[in-house]
């Protein structure tokens, strides 16, 4: 679960974790997965959801571009203060994992601007199934799919799929017209990821993402 700020884990892991960069800091949550998978939107349906409980920052990852931030900004989901755009100029995956720097610095601009954030969420640019965040970056990660990509992503696993601590299957109201099997691929998901939750979502018919909102605010 989250640390609430100021307060100690009581976790197994008794001793501090070398590569926790945010001890007493607003929560992280990271929003990872493929391309077109729909974590911009998703992004934008938990602010809608939980912005009037909580005091949000978002920082989002394009490799040349703010394209994401941008429209955030222009959904109106936020304050745009209170998004912040970090333009990898590589990989995405570097950028939340290997050398997060760049994403470091985005939050500590919105923690100084923003004393009472409650949360921050940093959604990663469009990546394979290996993209997962640093530990040192986020406290939880979200892992989002599409069945556009078929019904058979699930079981093709990798690490965003099989460890990322919420599998997010969206955009199920597609499903028939591109033929993917619903049935399988949650049962695929659940195969991988073993007690790991999934949620299956269409942001059509649910657009502010009520399940995974809930979650969010569980682990808070």
């Amino acid at each position: 679960m989250f640390v609430a700020k100021g307060c100690v884990s009581l976790g197994a892991n008794h001793g501090p974790d070398p590569h926790d960069h945010h001890h007493g800091a607003a929560p992280r949550i990271g929003i990872g997965g493929p391309v077109g998978s729909g974590k911009t939107a998703l992004t934008a349906a938990l602010c809608r959801a939980l912005g009037s409980q909580l005091s949000l920052g978002v920082v989002t990852n394009d490799i040349y571009t703010t394209e994401d931030a941008d429209f955030l900004r222009r959904a109106g989901v936020l304050d745009p203060a209170r998004i912040e755009a970090v333009q990898t100029g590589c990989c995405p995956h570097t950028a939340i994992r290997d050398d997060i720097t760049a994403n470091l610095d985005a939050v500590e601009r919105l923690e100084h601007r923003f004393s009472d954030l409650d949360l921050v969420i940093i959604e990663s640019g469009g990546d394979n199934l290996t993209a997962v965040f640093s530990r040192g970056l986020v406290d939880k990660q979200i892992f989002v799919v599409d069945v556009a990509g078929g019904d058979k992503v699930p079981r093709k696993g990798g690490p965003g799929v099989t460890t990322a601590d919420l599998l997010v299957i969206n955009k199920i109201d597609l499903a028939p017209f591109v033929g993917a099997d619903m049935d399988v691929m949650i049962s695929d998901a659940h195969r991988m990821r073993g007690e790991l939750p999934v949620i299956a979502q269409s942001l059509v018919e649910t657009p502010e993402a009520p399940e995974v909102a809930k979650w969010v605010l569980a682990q808070l």
